[in-house]
């Protein structure tokens, strides 16, 4: 531990969903990890689609994944303990410390009865945590003023009152009405919860800042808590976000010039955050769809992960979108499957145990010879891999639930570490993996592109892990130029 003053518990509570917790959340893990300190995230209960696998293979949401990487430790279950992954509108599996526990709809999981098992649980995890860092930088769930759900809480002022935390409001002034979900957020609180909100942060701010100083004025007045800065919205920074919302940002259109890459786009799509570094690939235009005319312009099909693998190739087949990937990969276009899209491109998912509900057997795509047969035990893990015989190491991770053997001579596109082998390949336009963040690896993509570019436009130096360094720090600089930090350490440091 550095020899820096300690520093009190920060909560990055939010008047609503969406208003940029977990990015400020993030801004502030690399903040203090730059000026000295050993921070580390902590959210004790996050709801999400995208997930990470630690080293130990277990599981937890991904924005925490990020913020420590940004902290730059390794990421673990103690800094997000508690994990709903939604199955449905109504249900969600539940993860605990990295490992499920089995599904609940959201009226049984916000009862009272067996709501402390939970709350021991979590905040368990979060003292282990403030064992061995400093500051811990908490995050908040959706509206700290659900008074419904307020007797239930485990994630916002329940949880800032158990670690004894000071409580920093997040409030989005591009959606509107600003004042009166800061006032309403603050002044709905107990007296006692109220004490602990040290400060307010207005963010996604668009125009000439010099126009909200009285702004800023007013709010400190009507609050009674002061303004540790105005964050401007910015677009030339790109931290990996993980909420679905994003994806409303992501669905464009084919384009000419580049290699035109359609992620299908999923009901239950999961772990979107696979596709963010080939996004960024200057030779490539990716997009989002379920558009069978977009589908047919692409140059690479990519099935993404989803939660319901079944559900979701029910619909494609409902829809029109599994002919259409049929007929693209019949006129030339490739089709890339990760890990529930792997699983739909083969002849058949099998769910005799009833993982996804009532259907035991469901035809594939039959791009690929294999058979999946879903599991109740999930697969987390880290791996370290080799793409076929391109040359250097990769490295992913896996979650899934389902075994997939070849059902006929198939080649495997990725050789583990360990020995095992991932996959199966048809070819170099027919393949899939079980591997979340294989198109994190230059390798792989280079080896997808190179039928659809010239050899003049193949290589590229694009290294993802020192983009998102940059991004880190780049975040940092953003947030330090808009926010009081003296004054947010300040109030950290009084006792």
């Amino acid at each position: 531990m550095n020899k820096r003053p300690l520093l009190r518990p920060v909560m990055l509570a939010g008047t609503g969903s969406d208003v940029g917790k977990s990015i400020i959340a993030t801004a502030f893990c690399r903040i203090f990890k730059q000026d000295g300190y050993s921070p580390a995230p902590f959210k004790a209960q996050n709801m999400a689609l995208n997930s990470y696998a630690t080293p130990e293979g277990l599981e937890i949401g991904r924005a925490q994944a990020v913020q420590a990487e940004a902290a730059g430790v390794p990421c673990h279950t103690d800094m997000n303990p508690l994990l709903l992954k939604p199955s449905s509108d109504k249900t969600s599996q539940v993860v605990l410390n990295g490992k499920p526990i089995g599904h609940r709809n959201a009226y049984d999981y916000f009862k009272t009865e067996g709501r402390e098992e939970l709350r021991t649980a979590v905040n368990a995890a979060f003292h282990r945590l403030a064992e061995k860092y400093n500051p811990i930088v908490m995050e908040g769930a959706g509206s700290i003023s659900e008074l419904n759900l307020r007797h239930t809480d485990l994630v916002n002022m329940s949880m800032a009152k158990e670690a004894d935390a000071d409580v920093i409001l997040v409030a989005d002034i591009d959606r509107g009405g600003v004042f009166a979900s800061v006032y309403g957020s603050i002044m709905l609180q107990t007296p006692e919860d109220r004490k602990r909100i040290k400060g307010i942060i207005v963010n996604k701010f668009r125009g000439d800042l010099r126009l909200f100083q009285s702004g800023i004025k007013i709010m400190e007045e009507i609050s009674g808590v002061p303004v540790l800065g105005v964050v401007p919205y910015y677009k030339d920074i790109h931290i990996e976000e993980e909420d679905s919302l994003a994806l409303s940002k992501k669905q464009w259109t084919a384009m000419q010039g580049k290699v035109n890459v359609a992620v299908i786009l999923l009901k239950h799509l999961s772990n979107f955050t696979d596709f963010n570094m080939m996004e960024r690939d200057p030779r490539v235009n990716l997009y989002y769809t379920n558009n069978i005319d977009e589908i047919k312009k692409a140059d690479i099909i990519i099935l993404p992960g989803s939660k319901s693998t079944i559900a979701d190739l029910y619909e494609i087949r409902q829809n029109g979108v599994a002919t259409a990937i049929i007929n693209a990969h019949k006129n030339g276009s490739t089709v890339f499957g990760v890990c529930g899209g792997y699983q739909m491109m083969g002849e058949e998912v099998l769910d005799p145990e009833g993982v996804e509900g009532e259907i035991t057997h469901f035809p594939g795509l039959g791009l690929l010879p294999t058979s999946t047969q879903l599991k109740g035990e999930k697969i987390t893990r880290q791996v370290a891999f080799q793409f076929l015989d391109e040359p250097g190491l990769c490295r992913g991770y896996e979650i899934h639930m389902g075994i997939t053997t070849l059902t006929q001579k198939a080649g495997r596109p990725c050789k583990i570490q360990d020995g095992e082998a991932d996959g199966c390949y048809v070819s170099e336009r027919c393949m899939g993996s079980y591997i979340h963040g294989i198109l994190d690896n230059i390798q792989v993509i280079d080896y997808l592109l190179r039928p659809f570019i010239s050899e003049k436009k193949y290589c590229t130096t694009v290294d993802y892990a020192t983009f998102k360094e940059e991004q880190y720090d780049k975040l940092a600089d953003h947030v330090r130029e808009h926010i009081n930090i003296p004054l947010l350490y300040s109030i950290l440091e009084k006792r």
